[in-house]
């Protein structure tokens, strides 16, 4: 691409006019303290920065931000930073999952409004991610992603934990009796000892890993640690490519978010073992640039690429590992027969440039094609009588036995109800049994929390059961493991079959044949579904009612539905209202 002149750049409409509109926005900047040098003739990077001290896992990211400066103003260019929401796996309620739309708006409709050239996204935590990179794709001003790295390894009594693995693991314990609270309390005093994302495989690392597969990163920083010196220097340089954006115009989101980009994500996804997450978000983002991504197309690229890193929950290692081994460049190498290596990145150059000097797989973190940790993708669809639209499993993180299994339902009508009966002594329920959840997902939650994992009854897990048949309309986090259907499509707050589940209802599961079925007549599950009652809606006013009457369903990546591409109509890269003129500007 050539490089634009200054007159041509987006933030020339605000700041070149020399007249009152033009007085006005300078003048606006010069009250902050910068020169009229400062914004001439130089192109403006805006920094979308989702800091908040209500998420560790970005707590870090006014130095990375600081650090993106430097390198945009070593280029030429000016560097704005302005704060989006920010979005804490941990601490919103009832999850962020129902409030990553709401920050997707607030990053788009930043960008389109201000006088910004080029964009450099920090984020990392789980939701943030895919916000930003949803928000910046129906914008379309040229995007370059910087991610904030996984948190150090924990370790407890000598041995190194995932942030979520391992707590899910003595969560268990603690209920089956073979460790007790005292040891559960020192457990939480090791459990998150730095800033970063999680620093294992979940949703977090799933989704940066994705970043630098989609193409949307400089090559080889996905798994940077965040407290490794290599982080800043990579926002440095993130900092500098963007002002280089900028100048050329390009390349903009839509240039890199092809049909292409997407398989190269699916596969690197399945290949890694990453979080089921990842399914909805590729799903949403796919919609935004007007791609019609279809769940299928997520069995079929993992029934071709064999899982070839061992980090947990699939594996045993975790991100530091996986860094050290080569990171995301050295595994996206090894899958170079599976990609479109050709397709462009935001380097200007294609992906296989990114990741041609990466080191050969060490056979321990990352495994060869020819000889790989699984022979088929960590993720699998299933469909059937009781997922019509279809449901997904993280194969990898499963019990192999448990992967064609059919058993009487347990029933929960929802989260409240599996709180009050999950470890009742007098719940009929066996290690054969198939738990299901419902009223916990886009709608039901509302915002389908990470309720998947459904807890083992704690008279199970004293007999030594650690994994049961589990299906809900929900998600689970991309750390949790065991042989959990989720995403069950249509949810059963809008009719789906699972509100048609009754106790004792046989279930059948055959994840090779791709099926969930519910062993009832159909006739007798039309019947029983035009009697339920579905459920009030849990918000009358305000965004909660926005989202319940907007948000599409699982296989469509619960985006609202007024955010996806129209077919006829090109982005929209400038705001309405006046940028020059005698009017004044307002």
């Amino acid at each position: 691409m050539s490089e634009q002149q200054p007159s041509d750049l987006r933030s020339a409409r605000w700041f070149g006019p020399h007249d009152l509109t033009g007085f006005i926005h300078r003048t606006a900047i010069q009250a902050e303290g910068f020169s009229k040098f400062a914004i001439k003739d130089r192109p403006v990077v805006g920094i979308a920065n989702s800091w908040s001290e209500l998420v560790n896992c970005n707590i870090h990211f006014k130095m990375l931000a600081d650090a993106v400066k430097r390198g945009v103003l070593m280029a030429g260019g000016l560097p704005l930073e302005f704060p989006t929401i920010s979005l804490g796996e941990s601490l919103m309620k009832p999850s962020a999952m129902q409030f990553r739309n709401l920050m997707a708006m607030d990053v788009e409709e930043s960008i389109r409004a201000y006088p910004l050239d080029a964009i450099v996204l920090l984020g990392g935590c789980d939701k943030t991610v895919p916000a930003q990179l949803m928000g910046a794709a129906s914008a379309d001003v040229p995007t370059i992603m910087l991610t904030g790295g996984p948190q150090e390894p924990a370790y407890f009594r000598g041995k190194q934990l995932g942030v979520g693995t391992d707590t899910w693991k003595y969560a268990d314990e603690l209920r089956a009796g073979t460790i007790t609270q005292d040891d559960f309390n020192e457990l939480e005093a090791s459990a998150k000892p730095t800033a970063g994302h999680c620093s294992e495989m979940g949703t977090a690392s799933t989704m940066t890993s994705i970043v630098e597969a989609l193409g949307m990163c400089l090559p080889g920083t996905a798994s940077i640690p965040a407290v490794h010196a290599r982080r800043a220097s990579a926002a440095e340089a993130t900092g500098r490519r963007a002002v280089e954006m900028a100048l050329s115009g390009g390349p903009r989101p839509s240039d890199v978010l092809t049909e292409q980009a997407f398989d190269n994500a699916i596969t690197l996804l399945m290949a890694v073992g990453g979080s089921t997450n990842a399914v909805i978000h590729l799903l949403a983002l796919a919609r935004r640039v007007g791609y019609e991504l279809q769940l299928d197309r997520f069995h079929e690229i993992s029934q071709r690429t064999p899982r070839i890193a061992n980090v947990r929950p699939s594996g045993e290692h975790l991100i530091a590992q996986l860094f050290n081994a080569g990171g995301i460049s050295a595994v996206l190498k090894e899958l170079d027969p599976l990609l479109h290596a050709g397709a462009i990145t935001v380097t200007g150059e294609s992906l296989s440039d990114g990741y041609r000097n990466a080191p050969a797989p060490d056979g321990d973190v990352i495994s060869t094609l020819s000889e790989p940790f699984d022979t088929s993708g960590g993720i699998a669809v299933v469909r059937g009588s009781l997922a019509p639209k279809g449901a997904v499993i993280k194969r990898s993180a499963a019990s192999p036995e448990l992967l064609k299994h059919r058993g009487p339902a347990v029933v929960f009508e929802d989260i409240y109800d599996l709180g009050r009966r999950i470890d009742d002594p007098d719940l009929e329920i066996t290690e054969d049994s198939v738990l299901v959840l419902r009223n916990s997902g886009p709608t039901g939650a509302p915002g389908m929390p990470e309720w998947g994992m459904l807890p083992i009854p704690e008279r199970l897990l004293r007999k030594g059961v650690r994994d049961i048949v589990r299906i809900s309309d929900a998600r689970m986090s991309g750390t949790a493991f065991g042989t959990t259907i989720l995403h069950v499509s249509p949810e059963a707050a809008v009719g789906g079959p699972l509100a048609a589940v009754r106790d004792g209802d046989h279930i059948l599961l055959d994840v090779q044949e791709q099926r969930l079925d519910l062993e009832v007549p159909q006739d007798e599950i039309e019947r029983r579904l035009a009697e339920a009652v579905p459920p009030a809606p849990k918000y009358r006013r305000g965004y909660g009612k926005l989202f319940v009457d907007h948000v599409t369903q699982a296989d469509e990546g619960c985006d609202f539905d007024f955010l996806q591409k129209l077919p006829d109509e090109e982005p929209q890269r400038l705001p309405h209202g006046l940028t020059s003129g005698w009017q004044g500007g307002w």
